[in-house]
């Protein structure tokens, strides 16, 4: 892989409303993709991964934080700037059936973008759509089908064409397979594993389910109340959790393989609210470690070697419960 990255964010913030009505989204986040690396966005639901996805591609706009795709800032370009980004950054949406217009058979929904971009027309425009719909596994016949006359796995394997239709370097895929059915979601796995091998392609991949996570990234980022937690390796955050959160998520998913590490604590409480966050360490009110330290600071990402990061005062590698401040 490049030293460079293709992707860098640094100190991402995204604030909806005004006082005292104003959500914290997303707060502070830092991170970077290599070409051809994929790393995962993890958390509960309000952990603000999918804002991050939407920021990173400018669907959004953020409050904070400097954006780069190749080098170059695109943190505050106007739209009229942007084409090169729409051509190297594509998204996967979470939703097949809604991420489709229904009015348009499958041709056109693909070959809108590389109409926009004008790549290709006429019969070369159809051959490319052909090859799109194979790549993915489906027929080329297929493209004069409207969105109704296919299953929710066909669906979301047309909406990977129409995102590999302009040979992106990055696809930024949301929760990609949370609304299928679990075999449906091995086969849209696999087929996303495969693209990736083929076109080096780059991926921010955004899902509640760690095993899917693990499988699938290089590098994870465990989001908590719109701050990263921890950030490390697959390995790393699998084998070696350092952040409390993380020992939670691991926790709340068994897994078949007895020589994996036991985790014990289980995470109770529902995530508070981004326009009420907590003091200090935004987890410490469901964190069973949590000190009167934790309330007073928010704890800074620090490193844990390789590449390893995570933002607790405390070092939980040992698993020991800090003595109170």
């Amino acid at each position: 892989m490049s030293a460079s990255p293709l992707l860098a964010v640094e100190g991402l913030t995204k604030h909806f409303g005004r006082a005292p009505h104003l959500v914290r989204a997303v707060e502070d986040v830092s991170f970077h993709i290599a070409p051809g690396e994929v790393l995962g966005l993890v958390g509960e639901s309000g952990s603000g991964k999918s804002t991050i996805g939407r920021l990173v591609l400018r669907l959004i706009e953020s409050t904070a934080g400097t954006i780069r795709f190749e080098g170059q800032d695109i943190s505050k370009l106007p739209e009229r700037q942007l084409k090169f980004l729409r051509r190297n950054a594509q998204m996967v949406f979470q939703d097949p059936y809604a991420s489709l217009n229904p009015r348009l058979r499958v041709r056109d929904i693909i070959g809108e973008a590389i109409d926009a971009h004008r790549l290709a027309s006429g019969a070369k425009r159809a051959e490319r759509i052909g090859e799109l719909l194979e790549t993915v596994g489906l027929p080329a016949s297929h493209m004069s089908r409207f969105p109704h006359e296919f299953s929710g796995g066909q669906r979301q394997r047309i909406g990977v064409a129409r995102a590999l239709a302009v040979e992106p370097k990055l696809i930024v895929a949301d929760e990609p397979v949370s609304a299928l059915d679990v075999s449906v979601q091995a086969q849209v796995i696999n087929l996303m594993q495969d693209l990736r091998q083929r076109f080096g392609l780059a991926m921010l991949f955004i899902s509640h389910d760690l095993d899917v996570v693990e499988l699938m990234c290089d590098r994870i980022a465990v989001l908590y109340l719109g701050r990263v937690m921890e950030i490390g390796s697959s390995e790393e955050i699998s084998q070696r959790p350092r952040h409390p959160y993380t020992r939670a998520l691991l926790a709340a998913s068994p897994k078949a393989d007895p020589d994996a590490p036991k985790i014990r604590r289980m995470l109770t409480g529902d995530i508070p609210s981004p326009m009420a966050p907590p003091s200090g360490c935004v987890f410490r009110t469901r964190c069973p470690m949590a000190t009167d330290e934790c309330a007073r600071s928010v704890p800074k990402l620090r490193s844990a070697g390789d590449g390893h990061k995570f933002a607790c005062h405390y070092d939980t590698a040992n698993d020991e419960r800090p003595a109170a401040a």
